[in-house]
């Protein structure tokens, strides 16, 4: 079709030129003749190359986007992958995007790099990676970037050159639930079960334990253990947390080790359950409901950690691929390089009801985060 085009134009404009050269043979009196000519050759020419510029538009391929995931035993990342397919399969419609091509499994850092590296050979547009380590990874992203790929850093917050980050602020997200808690406990003795020790969330997310600890002079914290984000291990370190300390006052712990540990403390049956935080998931909601059966005055605090933050970031890497930029003030964070998205819910002693009405009556399944993800609206908002 192109050539089409410009097979026209070449004639359109021969035809004008013999025109003109006629034109000039009558003399003086045909230089209007001339000057209508090469106006009305101007505009054939701009018309073919708007038609060109359409052209190449339409035949602009689908973008296509890569998923590096080296986490895969937590329902976290299984409600992460299907975000980000469903989201996905909005931009096939509009044929924007072609199918995801996803790298993931269970593997250590050599082997994200790895994956890293195949979705490169793969001549992906962009990256979307969620990194199981601060720094390691920097060097294949700064590649992945200098290729001319957009890379986005999900849920984790790292410091690589032209990544951009997308999810929640993590120090900030922890630091909710424990000044709740801080401040409803006062003081007393207290455990900390955390995630992967040396995981950037993990590490963001303890410092804001530590903020919020530290305008609590009296709560004293006995011991810090690793539940590895898994439900049964945050049981097992819980239920060994009683054992050793009978008069636990309270306990500080994230995601789904929330769920684990407070079935630690129903099984133990004690006479007064240890303050405790929970998780943003339908079957911590049930968990309260039993535990309200038993003490009415039980309190917890569910922040949501979204797994919708990964939809969120293909959403931002499509408008990048379509050469738009983010505002100014968009990009935050202690890199400046990051999006942070707040929590979609957080639920407490006093909208429990509501949300528990919402969920469990909704009929949402036990395994399900209260998620949250931005539409293309509010993506678009970002962008100048």
């Amino acid at each position: 079709m192109r050539k089409n085009f410009r097979f026209m134009s070449l004639l359109i404009v021969f035809v004008l030129m013999a025109g003109m050269l006629a034109a000039c043979g009558a003399g003086e009196e045909a230089a209007p003749v001339v000057e209508e000519a090469v106006v009305e050759e101007e505009a054939v020419v701009e018309e073919v190359e708007e038609a060109e510029e359409v052209e190449e538009e339409a035949m602009a391929e689908p973008f296509v986007i890569g998923i590096s995931n080296s986490f895969i035993t937590s329902e976290y990342r299984t409600q992460m992958i299907d975000d980000l397919e469903q989201t996905n399969a909005e931009y096939m419609e509009l044929g924007l995007t072609e199918a995801l091509v996803i790298e993931s499994e269970n593997t250590d850092v050599a082997g994200q790099i790895q994956q890293i590296e195949n979705l490169m050979n793969q001549n992906v547009d962009a990256i979307l990676v969620n990194p199981g380590d601060a720094v390691a990874l920097n060097q294949i992203l700064e590649e992945a970037v200098a290729a001319g790929i957009v890379v986005i850093s999900i849920d984790q917050e790292i410091e690589a050159e032209g990544v951009v980050n997308v999810g929640h602020d993590q120090k900030e997200w922890a630091n909710i639930s424990a000044s709740w808690f801080a401040e409803k406990l006062q003081e007393g003795d207290v455990v900390l079960i955390e995630g992967f020790t040396g995981h950037p969330a993990n590490l963001f997310r303890m410092s804001g334990v530590e903020e919020a600890f530290a305008d609590y002079p009296g709560i004293n914290v006995l011991a810090s253990e690793s539940g590895m984000w898994d439900e049964a291990t945050g049981q097992q370190v819980m239920a060994d947390f009683l054992a050793a300390y009978p008069d636990l006052d309270g306990y500080w712990t994230q995601d789904g080790m929330a769920i684990g540990a407070l079935q630690a403390v129903l099984a133990a049956d004690l006479a007064k359950a240890p303050l405790g935080v929970g998780e943003g998931r339908v079957k911590f909601l049930k968990l309260w409901k039993e535990m309200l059966e038993i003490d009415p005055e039980f309190e917890s605090i569910a922040v949501s950690n979204s797994p919708g933050v990964a939809a969120t970031g293909l959403r931002i890497a499509v408008e990048l691929l379509q050469g738009k930029e983010l505002k100014d003030d968009v990009l935050v964070g202690q890199f400046g390089t990051t999006v942070y998205i707040d929590p979609p819910v957080i639920v407490t002693p006093e909208n429990f009801d509501a949300v528990y009405a919402e969920y469990v009556d909704g009929g949402y399944p036990d395994s399900w985060l209260l998620d949250g993800i931005l539409t293309l609206e509010e993506t678009q908002a970002l962008f100048k």
